[in-house]
């Protein structure tokens, strides 16, 4: 038997025009609870969009009017030339992208090119007055000493603070997972910072309020688990949220692991006032459902 919220979600689905067997629709519904005409009403959590994962399916700014739709207050991963438009639909852009994981600064030919798209990203930052530029560690390479590999990042971001500081700009360490090796943006086999642990040493080791970590609900529970514990213990040096179900990095529905209303509990317990990205790779037939379904699930 269906429920009124699924009967509902149901019809939704096919007045949005996606082609489901009535055996499709089911299953699919089974999978979460989504109430069709949710809007975000809490705004406890800021949440924001990653808009890579929904590239297509929507371009940045049929994305953004969804997302206004359902209440999100922010967007980044989206091409720097539609931040102005975002900005007119009343959507902050949440964060920067800067130099991308490949090419980090733990190996020293990537040195010049990290600090100069750093650089421009914290002049983006400055001009959308966006709190945060998003780095990585890189990847690992032939030959590669860990301690000077860590020391490189550690020299490289040092440069660069310096400016943020002064713009009042956050530079946020992204840790990813080395294990799904499934698909390119599951995972990233290779990855230097691949251990939350370790990205705390190195911004422990950096000592500014300006350079934090960017803590990725999925990409940790793949790598180390105990996710809450995890944010209590580093609270204070969390700049940024991302999500998304594990295993998959697809919805945070009934086929995954994570239970993520405790989580953003805990967010919401630490005082933490940042964005919470949604990032996750959308497989459900209708993308705005799932969503919807994430800010439903999100809005603790």
């Amino acid at each position: 038997m269906l429920n009124r919220r699924q009967l509902l979600s149901g019809a939704a689905l096919l007045a949005a025009g996606t082609a489901l067997s009535p055996q499709e629709l089911l299953a699919q519904l089974k999978r979460a609870d989504v109430d069709p005409e949710f809007v975000i009403k809490n705004g406890r959590i800021r949440q924001s969009i990653m808009g890579w994962c929904f590239r297509d399916h929507f371009n940045a700014i049929e994305l953004a009017k969804h997302c206004k739709a359902i209440g999100f207050v922010g967007m980044e991963g989206i091409p720097r030339d539609a931040y102005p438009e975002v900005k007119k639909l009343g959507l902050d852009i949440s964060l920067v992208s800067s130099h991308g994981f490949a090419k980090g600064p733990c190996n020293p030919e990537n040195h010049d090119e990290v600090v100069t798209k750093l650089n421009e990203a914290i002049d983006a930052a400055i001009e959308v007055n966006c709190p945060s530029v998003i780095t990585f560690t890189g990847m690992r390479f032939d030959g590669m000493d860990d301690e000077k590999a860590a020391q490189n990042c550690i020299d490289t971001w040092k440069e660069v603070l310096p400016k943020a500081e002064k713009a009042g700009i956050t530079l946020v360490l992204e840790h990813l997972n080395s294990r799904d090796d499934s698909h390119p943006m599951k995972g990233h086999p290779g990855y230097f910072g691949d251990d939350v642990d370790f990205c705390v040493d190195l911004i422990n080791q950096i000592g500014s309020p300006n350079f934090k970590l960017l803590f990725d609900i999925y990409h940790v529970s793949v790598m180390n688990g105990d996710v809450i514990r995890r944010i209590r213990q580093y609270k204070d040096l969390i700049g940024h949220y991302h999500t998304a179900g594990n295993p998959g990095r697809a919805e945070m529905d009934n086929t995954q692991e994570l239970n993520y209303p405790p989580i953003l509990a805990e967010i919401v317990k630490t005082g933490y006032k940042g964005f919470v990205a949604q990032e996750f790779i959308p497989t459900w037939n209708d993308p705005v459902t799932a969503l919807r379904h994430a800010a439903q699930l999100c809005d603790v």
